[in-house]
């Protein structure tokens, strides 16, 4: 009996190194190919294959991401503040389409009846890009935190409110037929069986929303803005400057990962069965 257990933790150990040793391969082939990637970049604008007027090299971006951290040239703030405007627009439209589109979506895919009611007006909306809502936004709302938060919303909302329906729908049938013959209600087999079921694909549509949320920020930023990244990058454009435009795009990438990243976290917690299976 203990040798079968010291097999068992050794083949435990063996694996757990294993996946080790795979994870820090992977990282390894990654850093190369950005390294590889900049070097190329670097070199390209060096030899002038690329124009330097119009592309910057990558020892110049990065000489100006440290200078804008503390200098508020060209554009009236210094980085952080940028990312700070631009964090809090984003997650006041982000996490309000969220919390109103996955339990819509829910609701949708499980009531036929609230389905057919709210369907028809979803779907003539939802092709609409956000951006267009843009003239109509500032006749409601103004130029202010509050038109821009409306025009991130609704580029979060349509992929919470499709990919929640969708995970609704494709929940197993016999799991419900289980459950009915258990004598469950409705509202109980549509709380403990069709959402649990649905959050694999609620997620889904969670992650590509803030994707969406970070896309429309530029165009957001157009009204009205003193402060953020779009703001920044628009700023470079009028001024020529594509270190300040490369500066706030790789920023919102990095901001964006950050986000993305902690998100994973939070859906490994809440979907722990998934995890273990």
């Amino acid at each position: 009996m203990n040798q079968n257990s010291e097999k068992i933790v050794s083949s435990i150990q063996i694996e757990t190194e294993k996946q080790a040793r795979e994870r820090k391969q992977l990282f390894l082939l990654s850093l190369i190919s950005v390294v590889f990637c900049l070097a190329i970049w670097e070199l390209a604008v060096k030899l002038e294959w690329l124009n330097s007027k119009y592309i910057c090299a990558p020892t110049d971006v990065l000489r100006s991401f440290i200078t804008k951290l503390t200098d508020s040239k060209p554009d009236g703030a210094v980085l952080g503040v940028h990312i700070i405007t631009s964090l809090k627009l984003v997650l006041v439209g982000y996490i309000s389409a969220s919390a109103v589109g996955v339990p819509l979506g829910l609701l949708l895919g499980y009531y036929r009846t609230f389905d057919r009611l709210v369907s028809p007006i979803f779907e003539i909306i939802r092709p609409i890009p956000p951006i267009a809502w843009i003239p109509l936004s500032v006749i409601w709302l103004g130029i202010g935190t509050t038109a821009k938060g409306f025009i991130i919303f609704l580029a979060a909302f349509v992929p919470c409110v499709i990919n929640s329906y969708t995970g609704v729908k494709l929940t197993n049938p016999v799991l419900i037929n289980v459950a009915q013959t258990c004598g469950a209600s409705r509202w109980k087999i549509f709380k403990t069986v069709c959402v649990p079921s649905a959050m694999p694909l609620a997620f889904t549509g969670i992650r590509v929303a803030l994707g969406n949320a970070w896309t429309t920020l530029v165009a957001a930023e157009l009204l009205s803005a003193t402060a953020g990244l779009g703001y920044m990058i628009q700023q470079g454009r009028s001024l020529a400057r594509s270190d300040i435009i490369i500066v706030g795009m790789l920023t919102i990438g990095i901001t964006g990962a950050i986000l993305s990243w902690a998100l994973s976290s939070l859906e490994n917690k809440v979907i722990r069965w998934r995890m273990r299976g």
